[in-house]
């Protein structure tokens, strides 16, 4: 009898409708969760895929941009 058990999907990461500097904070920081949560499912898969390096390369940028805002705010 096969399997029933569903193998899980990766979770989708939408693309912004704005670049970075134009997204609220909530739009940034609800983006980088999204990535968060893909990597470390990407991360649990072997081997693994390469579209792993490319949300690792956005989530580094969207981590410059929050650093960036927090710099301007003093904080």
């Amino acid at each position: 009898m096969p399997s029933t058990a569903a193998s899980p999907q990766a979770p989708s990461v939408n693309q912004p409708r704005h670049p970075f500097p134009a997204m609220t904070t909530y739009e940034l920081r609800d983006y980088r969760r999204d990535l968060e949560t893909a990597i470390a499912f990407f991360d649990r898969q072997t081997p693994v895929p390469p579209d792993r390096d490319r949300l690792h390369a956005t989530l580094d940028d969207v981590i410059a941009e929050q650093d960036d805002r927090n710099r301007l705010a003093g904080a």
